[in-house]
């Protein structure tokens, strides 16, 4: 489903190099490492927000249609990236990103209003699956963390996506609550179907929760600057 050869991305003195990765429809995998190792660079590539400076190859493969995600950006056909990144990728932000004049049932349904989906009854089923169905009527302001995690990742499903991607969905919560999360979230991806990859720093917390591991690993250059680089699967 997804695969890179060659992508690199500089910002100021920090550069990734993604030299190889390939993952298969339905994989779920977390990307691994330290604060300001490249994990969340790598996410924003992977959800088309973020254009590469080059890329020997960069292909989606959605619906059995392989996009060529290089091309696009060298295009600049950001009209193509938008609509992909709307109807087929999920995006877990670190600080959830969930709209303060929106009750919760309001920004579950965010991404299928968007895109002019009909109300199936999945914003409440999502819900219900990730124990916030009490919550719908309340503002995000009134919820706890753990709870705000849990309707962020319900809004990144709620439209089906192919892709879901998660950016340290766990890191402002305790353990009790991490592993909740993490495991509700898994769930619906794997009730889904969708391709998972989670960005933590808990690798103890990715193993126990099934989750194929990927290791961001970082240096400096001659200059001072830090390259990082993703290893292989372990």
């Amino acid at each position: 489903m997804i695969s890179l050869q060659g992508v690199h991305k500089t910002r100021g003195r920090y550069r990734l190099e993604i030299g190889d990765l390939r993952l298969g429809a339905g994989e779920r995998v977390a990307l691994v490492g330290p604060s300001g190792c490249g994990k969340s660079t790598l996410l924003d590539l992977l959800a088309l927000v973020l254009a590469p400076d080059a890329a020997d190859a960069f292909t989606l493969e959605l619906e059995s249609s392989v996009q060529d995600v290089a091309e696009l950006w060298r295009g600049r056909r950001l009209d193509r990236l938008a609509a992909l990144r709307s109807r087929h990728l999920g995006y877990v932000l670190q600080a959830g990103g969930l709209l303060g004049f929106l009750d919760v049932r309001g920004n579950i349904r965010l991404p299928r209003q968007l895109l002019g989906l009909a109300d199936d009854g999945g914003v409440e089923r999502l819900a219900a699956a990730l124990d916030v169905s009490d919550q719908l009527d309340k503002r995000p302001a009134a919820l706890s963390l753990g709870q705000r995690q849990r309707v962020s990742c319900a809004r990144a499903l709620a439209h089906a996506p192919s892709l879901l991607l998660a950016d340290e969905p766990t890191a402002a919560l305790d353990p009790i609550n991490a592993e909740r999360v993490m495991q509700l979230l898994l769930r619906q991806a794997e009730a889904h179907r969708v391709t998972c990859i989670i960005a933590t720093h808990d690798e103890t917390l990715a193993r126990d929760a099934g989750l194929r591991v990927l290791r961001m690993h970082c240096r400096r250059d001659a200059e001072g600057g830090v390259i990082a680089t993703l290893g292989q699967a372990a």
